[in-house]
């Protein structure tokens, strides 16, 4: 096994010493930290192993599922929300609600109650000046924030002291507290001073609050977490977590065959390797619940994709229930929605997608996208050619291209193929909407809230100066409207109706094209003790700090 026992070094740093003043407070901070350290029992490692790389440390820049990944396990937000949906305190002593006077009955006042004993990798204490801080950043709009929504509305934020503070909404926002659950701390300390939030030294050594301090990055290879001997929660119970990078999936199958990994995640085992890994001795394989959907997404913004017909017609061609069955194994869900069939708000009464060939050419036809000279049809001087990408290596996913390539050139569209490594896939590419179509898997939620605005409404169009994950540069006045009256309503029958119509806007509107809701095949060796699915989060290295080796 790859867990060597072994225990990190005790004690406080340097600096913690030197900022007590007094030989008393050394000897009473050295005892808490010891009886922590005592408590937590720290030995062995893991290994996970990830077919995307994290690249992206601080946590409010963009990035994608991956990245938080690390995040979790570096840092803390306010509160998190565990897999039942249930917010439970993180920072906070007690989780703001109506019920504790936390949130004023209409939503507009918050006071929050910071725990006294939490300090930064790097000794300094964790205070309300921090909060501020963090929600502050998201606000500025010289910060290349990875999310705007909700934090926009927060006004007037006043510390009552160093464990408490309060502010004020500019309008009731009901998604607030599932974005809070997601809101890393970042420590003011250390980025308050920065002449440019953009470009700062914590991209590549990031200090957070969390049960794991940052070791070191080897870009291509593996990133290095150290347990935090000083974690004010449960946990960590490892020395060390390493999350290893491997692009081929077939590698990263072997790898987990034959030990040299202790956890596959992310993309996990692949469908047509389901039957085998349950047969290999000491592992455990989970079909773990997700919210992510798998979709062929468009970019708006490019002239193909403008007319709706188009993507009407792209969408006739998809064969669903075939990439489903005879490339996924009929382990996920068929779906036509953004949001999970689990949750509340999933509209139940979405038209089940078509697969007809021949009536997309019928479509094409009718909006006046006629073959030229090579086949390939056009108007107006543009060709309905383009390129469709994922991750490279993904040797399902490519399959699903190949068959979606092969029905779209029978209807005289071109599909070329063109696969990035995972740090160029999801970098700028993606972000910036540099992309022409991409076959993603994307977690829409926040949380347990049904709130898209990051993904669906206009003003989250990075590639256009706005601050979100709308890559697909989709705009529509409608679905804007109704996001906006969605996070203002707190009544879940009534919010249902808000979602369910902009359910059936986007269906319409074809920005992309739902496939399937994943149902992720994990596996880790037996022994390992903590791992949790979590549908409420984007990754299921969410709570590494909880993981430990039951013969440690």
């Amino acid at each position: 096994m790859t867990h060597d026992n072994g225990t990190p070094r005790a004690g406080i740093s340097r600096r913690r010493l030197l900022q007590t003043g007094t030989a008393g407070m050394t000897l009473m901070m050295s005892s808490v930290a010891a009886s922590r350290l005592a408590a937590q029992e720290t030995s062995g490692q893991v290994i996970i192993g990830f077919s995307q790389e994290p690249t992206v440390m601080h946590p409010h820049m963009p990035h994608i599922e991956v990245d938080e990944g690390i995040h979790f396990n570096l840092f803390d937000p306010l509160f998190t929300v565990d897999p039942d949906g249930n917010f439970q305190p993180a920072l906070v002593s007690e989780v703001p609600t109506v019920e504790n006077g936390g949130i004023s009955e209409d939503g507009l006042n918050w006071r929050v109650k910071l725990r006294d004993d939490v300090v930064w990798h790097d000794g300094e204490p964790f205070t309300a000046k921090d909060v501020k801080f963090t929600i502050e950043l998201q606000q500025n709009p010289e910060f290349n924030a990875m999310r705007r929504t909700g934090h926009e509305l927060v006004r007037n934020i006043q510390i009552v002291n160093d464990h408490e503070l309060t502010w004020e909404m500019e309008s009731p926002f009901a998604p607030y507290p599932a974005i809070l659950s997601w809101t890393f701390m970042v420590p003011e300390h250390i980025l308050g001073s920065a002449e440019d939030p953009n470009q700062t030294d914590f991209r590549n050594n990031p200090i957070g609050t969390g049960p794991f301090t940052f070791g070191e990055r080897v870009a291509g290879n593996y990133i290095l977490l150290n347990a935090n001997p000083d974690y004010f929660g449960e946990g960590p119970h490892l020395e060390k977590a390493i999350w290893r990078y491997i692009p081929d999936m077939t590698v990263l199958y072997t790898q987990f065959r034959t030990g040299d990994i202790d956890v596959i995640g992310l993309q996990g085992i692949q469908p047509d390797r389901f039957e085998q890994a349950q047969q290999i001795e000491g592992r455990e394989i989970i079909v773990a619940p997700s919210a992510s959907v798998e979709s062929i997404s468009f970019n708006m913004g490019k002239p193909q994709f403008q007319d709706p017909e188009v993507r009407r017609a792209l969408s006739l061609a998809l064969d669903r229930k075939s990439i489903v069955e005879a490339i996924y194994y009929g382990v996920p869900t068929p779906t036509e929605s953004f949001l999970p069939k689990e949750s509340l708000y999933y509209n139940q009464d979405l038209p089940v997608a078509e697969f007809d060939p021949a009536k997309a050419a019928e479509v094409l036809d009718a909006a006046g996208w006629m073959p030229g000279a090579d086949g390939i049809r056009e108007k107006d001087g543009v060709r309905l050619s383009f390129k469709n990408s994922t991750t490279a290596g993904n040797s399902v996913r490519e399959q699903a291209q190949q068959f979606y390539q092969q029905t779209l050139a029978s209807i005289g569209v071109e599909m070329e193929i063109s696969n990035l490594p995972p740090a160029v896939m999801w970098g700028e590419y993606w972000q910036m909407s540099e992309f022409d179509t991409v076959m993603v898997g994307i977690n829409f939620s926040t949380g347990p809230d049904p709130d898209v605005s990051n993904y669906l409404h206009s003003s989250g169009i990075s590639a256009q100066g706005g601050a979100g994950q709308n890559t697909w540069q989709y705009k529509n006045d409608r679905v804007d409207e109704l996001l906006e009256k969605g996070g203002s309503l707190f009544v879940p029958e009534k919010r249902k109706e808000v979602y369910d119509e902009v359910q059936m806007i986007v269906h319409e509107d074809r920005p992309f094209l739902p496939i399937f809701q994943y149902a992720n095949l994990r596996g880790h060796k037996t022994g390992l003790e903590g791992f949790k699915p979590n549908v409420n989060v984007r990754i299921e290295t969410w709570n590494v700090g909880q993981w430990s080796w039951a013969d440690s």
